[in-house]
């Protein structure tokens, strides 16, 4: 597959979207990054998981402003199979009330055709 560019980042291709159901019942697309090739882009929220359990949710911001947020990435990181970007970033107003959200979404299950 040919790559594509937006603005710096280069893609492959290779991303597939999926769908999180979160805590409030709300539907998340994601798209699913590669973890051993794994960097955060600035204004994105990123789901980091094992499996169909969530173990981190943030952004760059978060990891620069809190030690606790640092903290748990780091742990994630270790444990994570699989990493997450949301495909609609939150507004500003909703981010805290997205990422709680998120802490608590599990996959939708896939629909029959």
């Amino acid at each position: 597959m040919a790559g594509m560019v937006e603005g710096r980042i280069v893609t492959h291709g290779f991303s597939r979207g999926t769908n999180w159901q979160g805590r409030s019942g709300r539907s998340y697309d994601l798209v699913s990054e590669n973890l051993e090739h794994f960097a955060m882009g600035e204004a994105e929220l990123y789901i980091i998981a094992k499996g169909s359990h969530v173990l981190w949710v943030g952004s760059t911001a978060d990891l620069v402003s809190d030690p606790m947020s640092r903290s748990r990435f780091r742990l994630a990181l270790d444990c994570a199979d699989r990493v997450f970007r949301l495909v609609s970033p939150a507004a500003d107003s909703e981010r805290l009330s997205t990422i709680w959200d998120l802490e608590g979404a599990e996959p939708m299950a896939a629909q029959a055709a």
